[in-house]
């Protein structure tokens, strides 16, 4: 397999502003030229004011499908409680074909997880359960989610790409293993290290090569050294966050900066 290419990711989180403004800073991350974005999935603002603007998720990426053409995009990450398995793959397929105009080639990244936030399940009336049964029916959903893909028609116009979020090292670890293109770390890099261990033990025994699996961080401040120790690890997608209601670019740019300088050096 060919080295992957250091990829930039932002994550919008589509809270406190109102969507002209996210629609805005959504053009000009990809005039900056960021390689992903994503939003995330929740009902609820999770920083500031909890009761305070926000927007849902799906609907959102449906519109950043339309009005994009070049970045590949999606949630970090979808709640797997949220939305029946088959609709989810239902969902994916037709963003997949609108994010394809223009070059025939959907720019869909299937972000999922086994969900977490209280607050989301208490107010939309799910079953909220326990961080175990969360992740089994996650295992159980994913295998769906990927034979409706298979019936689908038309077809997706390639094969989406599954990222999985999260680091429980005996569920959330295996399932990676066994469904997931990327996997999305939370953890600090002396974490990662060791979790990046125990996924080569789960992919071993499920009979799958860990080098398939793309590594994904968080980026945290203007902390190269830590960005730099997780690309010696072999992290590859970089995702920075910002939150309305102001979207301030300039740490983009700055990291946008550190991806061009990794990728020449």
């Amino acid at each position: 397999m060919p080295p992957r290419q250091i990829r930039l990711g932002v994550q919008v989180a589509p809270q406190h502003a109102l969507y002209p403004r996210i629609r805005e800073t959504v053009a000009a991350l990809e005039d900056l030229g960021v390689d992903v974005i994503f939003n995330w999935d929740h009902f609820f603002p999770l920083s500031g004011d909890p009761w305070g603007r926000h927007y849902e998720a799906w609907t959102m990426l449906a519109a950043i499908a339309e009005q994009t053409t070049r970045v590949e995009f999606g949630p970090l990450v979808n709640c797997n409680s949220y939305r029946n398995p088959d609709l989810q793959a239902d969902m994916a397929r037709t963003i997949d074909h609108i994010s394809a105009h223009g070059t025939g080639r959907g720019r869909f990244i299937f972000g999922t997880g086994s969900g977490w936030k209280q607050q989301d399940y208490d107010e939309y009336g799910y079953e909220f359960g326990t961080a175990g049964s969360r992740l089994d029916a996650l295992a159980e959903d994913l295998p769906r989610i990927q034979a409706r893909w298979a019936k689908l028609n038309p077809a997706p116009t390639r094969r989406i790409p599954v990222l999985i979020g999260g680091g429980g090292e005996r569920k959330t670890l295996r399932i990676v293993a066994r469904h997931a293109d990327i996997w999305h770390s939370f953890s600090d890099v002396d974490t990662l290290e060791r979790k990046l261990g125990v996924l080569r033990a789960h992919a071993a025994d499920v009979g799958r090569d860990v080098d398939d699996i793309e590594i994904s961080v968080g980026l945290h401040g203007d902390d190269e050294e830590q960005a730099d120790r997780s690309l010696a690890l072999g992290a590859t997608l970089f995702t920075v966050g910002i939150s309305g209601p102001d979207y301030d670019l300039e740490p983009v740019r700055r990291w946008i900066a550190w991806r061009d300088a990794r990728r020449a050096g």
